[in-house]
């Protein structure tokens, strides 16, 4: 499977552009839905005018760190949307899956910057809160981790 991916096509929402150094980038989204036992499911991607980005596009300019990119973009992600997500026995009600994984495990950040992500969220908060804007909030949340994922 190559790294890079065609862009999946237009964003849900209005991307959002990502900056690193003299790099530009788009964060962008399909529609979420609600999936079993109201997991919110969406799928996020960074891309440029030649499609979905590598990981390997975003990594620290010293290089890719050895741990895979979802064990540093999940802990960011989850920071972004705290007080949101949902969290259920102590932990917090979030999964994030790579859509297309790399086709070598030992070079973890090889592979397309598309993820699936799936949360739970706060009742509360979630009732005050318009479904497009919960939306945007993720894909505000989800390039600000991007963003972050160059300078760990």
């Amino acid at each position: 499977m190559p790294e890079r991916l065609p862009s999946p096509g237009p964003s849900y929402l209005r991307e959002q552009e990502v900056r690193l150094g003299d790099r530009v980038f788009q964060a962008g989204m399909g529609r979420p839905s609600t999936g079993p036992d109201d997991w919110w499911l969406g799928v996020l991607w960074v891309q440029d005018d030649d499609g979905v980005v590598s990981f390997r596009d975003v990594a620290p300019t010293a290089g890719p760190p050895p741990d895979p990119p979802l064990a540093r973009l999940g802990p960011l992600l989850a920071g972004g949307l705290s007080g949101l997500i949902l969290e259920d026995a102590g932990r917090l009600s979030i999964r994030l899956g790579l859509l297309v994984p790399p086709d070598d495990p030992e070079r973890p950040w090889r592979c397309p910057l598309a993820i699936r992500a799936g949360f739970r969220w706060e009742p509360a908060r979630a009732a005050t809160m318009l479904p497009n804007a919960i939306a945007q909030e993720v894909l505000t949340a989800f390039r600000r981790s991007v963003d972050g994922l160059s300078r760990r």
